[in-house]
């Protein structure tokens, strides 16, 4: 979990730096542009961003289709993890194809006397630009428009995960006759009831004492989602949200 963390801030921080990078040499390259060269490159730029946004349009669309139209016919059938897309569904995927530091990269990675590199930069930082923009500010209006329906896959199998987490967790402990036992026992009777009432929520951190046998029950409870993982029944999505509160957990009982 501390490495989670490091990573994350570390990731900003280089993306932030990346990008200031890049704008400070960017200027030196369209100040010794004259206007008419200007005029021709960002009429490439604007072919290019176009070509992009309609390309993956396109392809999304096609997969879609296609996909919908092999499980209409039982050719293709899909597991529980994997919802069938809908055409409001792939429009919205579609135009969520932002680019970001790694298209710039990639064109920064060029030699310096690679041919037209100026030309490629600019288109670069154009793409960049447009699709975080153009994209981006209009996501919102464009899902309020089509009226998608709130379909959240993660959200249903991560209270069915969490669900099967617990109880496996109770029948870890079922046996044992002990006081601490009977108490862990209510606790995470709790929880399940929570989690069964609240799907959408997570659960609440116990302040109970450490102790091995609450380490015993996480265990188990991290073996069942385990399972579920392995047997396509939830996606790494749920996997890594349900991993990420019992971490917790056991960090909480000195594990």
């Amino acid at each position: 979990m501390p490495a989670y963390a490091v990573w994350e801030t570390a990731v900003f921080i280089l993306n932030v730096i990346a990008f200031m990078l890049i704008g400070m040499q960017l200027r030196p390259i369209w100040t010794r542009l004259d206007d008419t060269v200007r005029l021709q490159y960002a009429e490439v730029a604007g072919c290019v961003l176009l070509a992009v946004i309609l390309a993956r349009v396109l392809w999304v669309t096609i997969y879609g289709a296609t996909l919908r139209a092999l499980v209409a016919h039982g050719v293709f059938h899909p597991n529980s993890t994997m919802p069938i897309p809908t055409l409001k569904g792939g429009l919205v995927v579609s135009w969520c194809g932002m680019r970001g530091i790694v298209t710039l990269a990639a064109a920064f990675a060029l030699p310096a006397d690679f041919p037209n590199r100026d030309l490629i930069l600019l288109v670069a930082c154009s793409v960049v630009l447009g699709t975080l923009v153009i994209q981006g500010l209009t996501l919102r209006p464009l899902i309020l428009a089509l009226r998608l329906k709130t379909e959240n896959t993660v959200t249903v199998e991560v209270a069915r995960a969490r669900g099967a987490a617990y109880r496996a967790a109770l029948d870890e402990i079922d046996s044992d006759p002990s006081e601490a036992a009977e108490l862990l026992r209510i606790e995470y009777r709790a929880v399940l009831t929570q989690a069964e009432g609240n799907p959408d929520g997570g659960v609440s951190v116990s302040e109970l004492p450490a102790d091995p046998l609450r380490r015993r029950a996480i265990g188990a409870a991290r073996r069942a989602i385990l399972q579920l993982r392995e047997a396509e029944d939830i996606g790494d999505d749920a996997f890594h949200q349900l991993e990420e509160e019992l971490d917790r957990a056991e960090l909480n009982a000195g594990g």
